[in-house]
């Protein structure tokens, strides 16, 4: 346990939507899982959008809002940072943040090209700093749940991982021409949401050896163009003029793992009525399991019971059993929810455990590396787009 009384100094890049939960974590720290981290000061959010980081900043107790990411760079105040921005913009900001020596929490998906992907692993390789990236959903009680039910071999040998993400944010006609629907093939619901399904599958289920039969489609082709700043997946002014989206709308793929274990995996922003649905299934010769992010207090669990009258999926409710639940929520009992807000206070306790080097940390955050490997299983699904469904290898783990 570390006992230095100095505040660890953070600051977020970003004030929009995944901006303000990264600050909400940073907040709420150190009322989970009890001592260990030093204090905590809250020292800035920047956003371009000044009256967008002052909004941040006040309501989440930062001390100042910065106008620009470079204000936070040259702060000698500060210790660590999260990047919550476009995704172009994730390389130039970590590689000055690591030269400044200031921690770094990036969110996913790394980078917006395999090009500055691997320039950040390789920038990591080198780096005297802890570099880390937002993959929330291993948070999750029910998720890290599950994972344990797979590898202390509860469902057996694994046969089937069918995986998703469906997400409503795109399906009016009507909304800009953000900076999410640009960019090539796989860097839209493929890299939005997609990335968050892909690892939770090989952080439940082990290493993906290659995809097939991708299909990536776009339902809405043209946008109106924003007249002004776009917030997240908000509504905004728009313009009579439209503008051509670069990327896709939903993708379909197969794949193989390691393990010769198969998934299946779909990915779409335009799916109606469905505001954050990551859900997947994963079914062994023994057992199964499914969660739902739509009802993320809980998770399904069956496996052979002694009697084959009382055999069904089982609602298991998050409470103190689960993984994160113990200490990480103000009322440890069953039935009190969990949320993804919970996540990215588990998330930015995990990255500061790593900057202080506590003595019983919380699991660590993926790696630059890890995200790298993502993007290839990305990049990968869009080869076997471009190839009529070809089957595509995918790098093995290093």
């Amino acid at each position: 346990m570390t006992t230095s009384a100095k505040p660890l100094s953070v600051a977020v890049i970003g004030a929009g939507m995944a901006g303000r939960s990264h600050a909400a974590g940073y907040r709420n720290v150190n009322t989970v899982f009890g001592a260990g981290l030093p204090p905590v000061r809250l020292a800035a959010i920047a956003d371009a959008n000044t009256a967008l980081g002052e909004d941040a900043a006040r309501r989440y107790g930062f001390e100042k809002a910065f106008p620009s990411w470079e204000a936070v760079v040259e702060d000698p105040t500060i210790d660590a940072v999260s990047i919550v921005v476009g995704n172009a913009l994730h390389r130039p900001i970590a590689e000055a943040l690591v030269a400044a020596g200031k921690h770094v929490l990036c969110e996913k998906p790394l980078a917006g090209s395999m090009e500055d992907a691997r320039a950040m692993a390789e920038l990591e390789r080198t780096a005297e700093v802890v570099t880390a990236v937002g993959y929330t959903f291993r948070r999750a009680p029910g998720i890290a749940a599950i994972r344990e039910h797979v590898r202390a071999g509860e469902l057996g040998d694994l046969t089937l991982f069918s995986g998703r993400y469906w997400c409503d944010y795109a399906t009016d006609p009507n909304g800009p021409l953000s900076w999410r629907f640009k960019g090539g093939p796989g860097s839209g619901a493929l890299g939005d949401v997609g990335s968050h399904v892909i690892d939770a599958a090989e952080y439940v289920a082990g290493p993906i050896a290659s995809v097939s039969g991708a299909s990536l489609s776009t339902q809405i082709t043209k946008r109106p163009l924003p007249l002004g700043a776009v917030v997240g997946h908000n509504a905004a002014p728009v313009s009579e003029e439209f503008g051509e989206v670069e990327n896709e709308d939903t993708a379909t793929f197969t794949a193989r793992f390691e393990s010769g274990l198969v998934g299946t995996f779909s990915v779409t922003r335009t799916g109606f009525g469905l505001p954050n649905g990551l859900a997947f299934d994963v079914l062994g010769v023994g057992g199964r399991a499914a969660f739902d992010q739509h009802r993320p207090a809980e998770y399904l669990f069956d496996d052979a019971q002694p009697d084959a009258r009382t055999r069904g999926a089982r609602q298991i409710i998050a409470g103190p059993n689960l993984p994160y639940f113990a200490g990480g929520v103000p009322m440890e009992a069953p039935g009190v929810g969990a949320s993804n807000g919970d996540n990215f206070t588990y998330q930015a306790r995990a990255f500061l455990d790593q900057v202080a080097g506590v003595a019983e940390p919380l699991p660590a955050c993926a790696t630059f590396a890890d995200a790298l490997r993502t993007m290839e299983i990305i990049q990968a699904v869009v080869e076997s787009s471009h190839n009529d469904g070809a089957a595509v290898a995918v790098p093995p783990v290093a």
